[in-house]
């Protein structure tokens, strides 16, 4: 899977962190491994001109999902022979969300992960503009959302046990050299 990640927003994100929750949002989803996203993270300007332009809204907000033409929305990626594809853009304005964090109670880049989860949701055809709908995608994004979150938390869990490890067996004279040292 093929996703590509810009900043141009001025506010310093974890990009890479920003991908990671792309790619488990879609390979939970089971999209393709040939599919290809684009994140860019914008400044409340651009962001505002975007959300006027093509949603005619006034003022900034948080992400717009913008889908490649070639992607059917009518077909779902639960839907049987679904296909590599170009499944578009999703624009994010990390100041927007930084104010939300905020309210939320949580970290910014925690609001960039919720929004990265409800942008790829909105590029595979899932929308909350019905009551019905919004249930079942606020729904998934909050599924996904947290097993993406304790998949985080175990991965750090093990590095710092790791770490732990490392420093007990070099304390017992035991570590093992690290590349490039000899024993």
């Amino acid at each position: 899977m093929s996703i590509e990640i810009a900043n141009e927003s001025g506010v310093d994100v974890d990009e890479a962190s920003i991908v990671s929750a792309a790619r488990y949002t879609l390979e939970k989803m089971e999209v393709s491994p040939l599919a290809e996203l684009s994140i860019l993270c914008v400044t409340l300007e651009v962001m505002e001109d975007l959300h006027e332009r093509w949603m005619d809204l006034p003022g900034p907000t948080d992400v717009m999902a913008f889908p490649m033409d070639e992607l059917d929305s009518s077909r779902r990626p639960d839907a049987p022979d679904s296909s590599p594809a170009l499944l578009g853009d999703i624009v994010l304005c990390p100041a927007f969300a930084k104010d939300q964090a905020k309210t939320a109670g949580h970290r910014l880049i925690d609001e960039l992960h919720l929004l990265t989860v409800h942008g790829c949701l909105h590029l595979l055809g899932y929308d909350h503009a019905e009551p019905a709908e919004e249930r079942e995608m606020f729904g998934l994004q909050k599924r996904i959302l947290g097993e993406f979150q304790a998949a985080v938390a175990a991965h750090e869990a093990r590095n710092v046990q790791r770490d732990v490890d490392d420093r007990v067996l070099g304390i017992a004279g035991l570590d093992a050299p690290r590349p490039g040292e000899t024993p």
